[in-house]
């Protein structure tokens, strides 16, 4: 670890002096990092010169402008932060690159700049802030939290593997596979079979039918041999009875996700722009009780320049309980292990019903633990689990935590008094409007965009090659507790590519899935409203394309879909289109190709009459639930 340069207070408080002697015609100061000492290309660490730079600052706009270069960032003990980051292990502190913590009408611009982070770390974190903008950044690591590997042979005895070892230093563990080395960590990893393990072709795309169904299969684990063979290449041998393609990279996915990339924390008025996060060690962007987002040309990537096909941890762009206005354009995805762009609401469920105005509330997944979840004045709606139904709403005037997991709330008037752990609890007033425009989803080890907000979403002008659904529309209150039932969504002018949906994820039952979680689905009553699907281009090598569970006013007109044949059908869902329990749906005219896969609709749970049909070729199923 290479030691920190410290700053004077004092010395930092003369230059800010002189710099706010050469202010702009607009009132707005700029701040050359070079005159506080931090220069680039030195690989030092910046940690503590940016930070005191950025705490002395007060709330007179201010730009702060990096030079162009490479600058190092390494954790610091005196910049860490305990943070409950959801859908993000609870390991704390936090190790902070650049904090803001309550400040105002500050831009940083990197002016292309490299800012290089080492071990687990959170590049920036925005905390109860307003009125801040990134731009111009690449943020990147040496040494990657996650490895990759090439595929020099694949046999049904052994597979062997060329690993970049100045990217991706390791060690040889005998007894556990191998151990990947940085800085200041050591992982462990091994072979395994599932979703964890992904491979990705020379195209960037993930081969149909291994995502989430593994592209390697074997018989023992522990018969599994890892050694090192002439010119460093790692073999591993063993019973093989599916084995990924020569020339592909393997993903070797260890560690754990623990920072995200951008931490935007109880924050307003935020803009991002022509940012590339090449890598992170966890979420990209994590977006939390933040009012009013902008992300223009903010790109999560593998590093062209160090060929890699790996970019982040995780999901790209997470939102959790915002509210406002969400603008995403012109932002691409790719290679991530997760969802290139989340966005949703947390549930919690009750645990007990104290009196006729309080309830003590759980955090019922570990990874969403211990947030700021409601506060005085928020309106507040009782869901019952099995149905999805709302049962009333309630307004809070506190909220009182008895611990990282449990917490009481307090409501102005009396709460329905069948409270019990049959209900969760959803949060009214933090939900977003969103708009997502010219965007590109590439081949990632999961779906595209979920969307799980009650407010105003389009999405158009984008471009899908997920390997799972591209578009994903959950919500519940039973497992991910990720909440927020739909009411106004256009989908329209997308092209969904033929590697969408290629291989199997949670949810993923077509393209496009509307799949909430509703054990007790109630067709008179659907779950979300007024679902928009237009004008948009369809290339599928499979049969689905539209899956739609519990929605009232669903339309599925002026699209075009035309079979691919890059790949061999294998879902097991053998219609074009499945509805469950809906309601005033439309499928009319549409140009459907005549070797389109089923050309088909299978309704359940739901009458005929609830289907206008202006497709005269596809053909109507019936049938009542499974």
């Amino acid at each position: 670890m290479k030691l920190i340069k410290r700053i004077n207070t004092a010395c930092i408080i003369l230059f800010l002096a002189v710099a706010f002697q050469a202010c702009t015609e607009k009132g707005e100061v700029v701040i050359n990092v070079e005159d506080y000492g931090i220069n680039a290309n030195t690989r030092e660490c910046i940690v503590a010169q940016i930070n005191q730079l950025i705490e002395n600052l007060d709330e007179q706009p201010t730009t702060i402008v990096f030079p162009k270069g490479r600058y190092d960032f390494y954790p610091d003990s005196n910049y860490l932060r305990p943070y409950f980051e959801t859908n993000t292990y609870d390991v704390n502190p936090k190790r902070l690159g650049i904090l803001l913590d309550k400040k105002s009408n500050i831009t940083i611009d990197g002016q292309g700049s490299e800012f290089i982070y080492h071990g687990h770390i959170q590049p920036f974190t925005l905390d109860n802030s307003t009125n801040i903008t990134l731009r111009n950044i690449n943020i990147d690591w040496d040494i990657p939290l996650t490895a990759e590997s090439e595929i020099i042979e694949a046999s049904l005895s052994h597979l062997l593997l060329k690993i970049d070892t100045k990217q991706f230093p390791f060690e040889i563990n005998p007894q556990q596979g191998i151990d990947f080395i940085g800085e200041d960590w050591k992982e462990n990893w091994q072979l395994s079979q599932g979703s964890w393990l992904i491979e990705i072709d020379q195209n960037h795309i993930i081969p149909a039918y291994t995502g989430g169904h593994g592209c390697v299969k074997y018989e023992d684990d522990k018969k599994l041999k890892y050694t090192l063979v002439d010119g460093g290449l790692l073999k591993i041998e063993g019973q093989f009875t599916k084995i990924p393609t020569i020339g592909n990279r393997l993903i070797m996915r260890h560690s754990t996700r623990d920072h995200a990339g951008i931490f935007l924390f109880h924050s307003k008025d935020l803009k991002l722009e022509n940012i590339n996060v090449y890598h992170t060690s966890g979420l990209g962007i994590l977006s939390q009780y933040c009012e009013n987002i902008e992300m223009r040309q903010v790109h999560m990537i593998p590093n062209p320049a160090k060929n890699r096909f790996l970019s982040g941890h995780d999901d790209g762009l997470h939102f959790m309980g915002c509210k406002g206005d969400i603008v995403i354009d012109d932002c691409k995805a790719q290679g991530l292990m997760d969802d290139p762009i989340n966005i949703h609401g947390t549930c919690v469920p009750v645990v007990e019903q104290i009196d006729a105005t309080t309830v003590r509330c759980k955090f019922a997944h570990g990874m969403s633990t211990g947030l700021i979840w409601a506060q005085p004045g928020d309106s507040l709606s009782f869901i019952h689990k099995k149905t999805m139904k709302s049962i009333g709403i309630g307004t809070i005037s506190s909220l009182e935590p008895e611990s990282k997991d449990v917490f009481v709330l307090k409501f102005k008037e009396a709460v329905p008094s069948m409270l019990d752990a049959n209900y969760s609890i959803e949060n009214l007033s933090w939900i977003p409007n969103v708009k997502i425009s010219n965007c590109f989803a590439g081949s990632c080890r999961a779906r595209g965009y979920l969307i799980s907000t009650p407010g105003k979403v389009i999405i158009e002008n984008n471009v899908f090659e997920t390997s799972g659904s591209a578009i994903l529309i959950a919500g519940d209150a039973n497992y991910w507790y990720e909440s927020g039932a739909v009411r106004d969504v256009t989908i329209r002018n997308n092209e969904f590519r033929w590697p969408c949906n290629s291989s199997y994820y949670q949810f993923c039952n077509a393209i496009i899935s509307i799949y909430p979680e509703v054990p007790e689905p109630d067709s008179e009553q659907p779950f979300h409203r007024n679902i928009r699907i237009e004008s948009n281009r369809f290339n599928p090598s499979d049969y689905p394309v539209l899956y739609a569970l519990s929605v009232d006013g669903l339309s599925f007109n002026n699209n075009t879909i035309k079979r691919s044949y890059e790949y061999q059908p294998w879902h097991f869902q053998k219609h074009t289109f499945l509805l469950d329990a809906c309601k005033n749906v439309e499928i009319s005219r549409n140009i459907i190709e005549d070797d389109v896969l089923g050309k088909n609709i299978l309704l359940k749970r739901m009458s005929q009459d609830e289907l206008r049909l202006g497709n005269s070729e596809l053909t109507v199923e019936v049938k009542d639930a499974d």
